[in-house]
């Protein structure tokens, strides 16, 4: 009996997914929903170099564009439970498009398994030179004039860029065009470019280009000032009282993810976003730090999913396919 209990055991365990204590034993793939160059993909780079050193197995970065992050979502959605697919993303994909797109190819509440938070990041609304507005203030009155004229790139349908133009768009008063593209880099293109007028863009892709004079920038989506970007003022404080819009990027992997991986994830992660230089090249790039517990993620997603609704709602957003 003791030997066909032990059986059953031994055989028990060797059907379970890998635990912490073998995994990894290979390559792990770090999937990001947005094109090369943009923010997540900076965060990307930098976890993920880290974070193989402490594995001790290559992490690779995975990019999967489109859908305001949706396709990489429901690729790590779709992945094997074993700890070998994980996304990295920003709050769209991870509960936001669910107010945005009649049809999700997964739902992120239910379908993804929250690890950690990893960065916290505004957007800075910048214009290209060709915008005369010197300021928020300036910027309202000359949209008004011009209503439907104006139009803003964003990373896609959803992501934290389309959304800060549509608040700032309701609460403003002004009618502008949205332009969505497959992540903030190309639409930086087509900013400096001169074929958008304007973006609430994340501060790590608008830094150099605020610094060499190629775009304006006149404030900032979120509550507090940036060190990366001093002197630019809030957009709360300089036009639009009552503005306020920060976004997220966290980590999640697919739904029934072995407890034991999560932890030993949420452990290493916390662990490398607590050390010196990441901190610096985090914050250098104008992202705060987050971390925390996948339960404080979990919680975030919810609320995420509560607040983009809300948004959405009041700002007459029309849900796309």
């Amino acid at each position: 009996m003791i030997r066909m209990v032990m059986a059953m055991m031994i055989a028990g365990s060797c059907a379970l997914p890998a635990s912490a204590q073998t995994w990894p034993a290979k390559p792990v793939r770090l999937v990001i929903g947005f094109a090369a160059g943009g923010s997540v993909d900076l965060v990307a780079r930098i976890v993920s170099s880290r974070l193989a050193e402490t594995l001790a197995q290559p992490v690779i970065v995975e990019t999967r564009p489109g859908a305001g992050g949706n396709i990489a979502g429901e690729v790590v959605a779709r992945a094997p439970a074993d700890g070998y697919a994980v996304l990295l993303s920003s709050g769209g994909a991870l509960g936001g498009n669910l107010a945005i797109y009649t049809r999700m190819p997964y739902d992120p509440l239910k379908d993804l398994t929250p690890v950690a938070m990893v960065v916290y990041q505004s957007n800075v609304l910048i214009v290209n030179p060709s915008v005369p507005a010197k300021s928020v203030k300036e910027f309202i009155a000359l949209a008004r004039t011009r209503p439907g004229v104006l139009n803003y790139g964003s990373g896609g349908n959803g992501s934290s860029q389309h959304m800060s133009g549509e608040l700032f768009s309701s609460m403003a008063g002004v009618k502008m065009v949205h332009v969505p593209y497959k992540g903030g880099a190309p639409a930086m293109v087509d900013l400096l470019g001169g074929q958008v007028d304007l973006m609430f863009q994340t501060i790590p892709e608008a830094i150099q280009m605020v610094r060499s004079g190629r775009v304006r920038a006149l404030g900032l989506t979120g509550t507090r000032a940036s060190a990366a970007l001093v002197g630019v003022p809030t957009i709360g404080e300089s036009g639009l009282p009552g503005f306020e819009l920060e976004g997220w990027m966290g980590i999640a992997g697919p739904p029934g993810m072995p407890a034991a991986i999560v932890t030993r994830l949420n452990t290493d992660l916390n662990r490398i976003l607590g050390e010196k230089d990441t901190r610096a090249r985090i914050t250098d790039a104008g992202l705060d730090i987050a971390g925390g517990s996948p339960e404080q993620m979990a919680a975030m997603m919810k609320d995420q999913v509560v607040r983009m609704v809300k948004l959405a709602k009041e700002a007459g957003i029309k849900p796309v396919d």
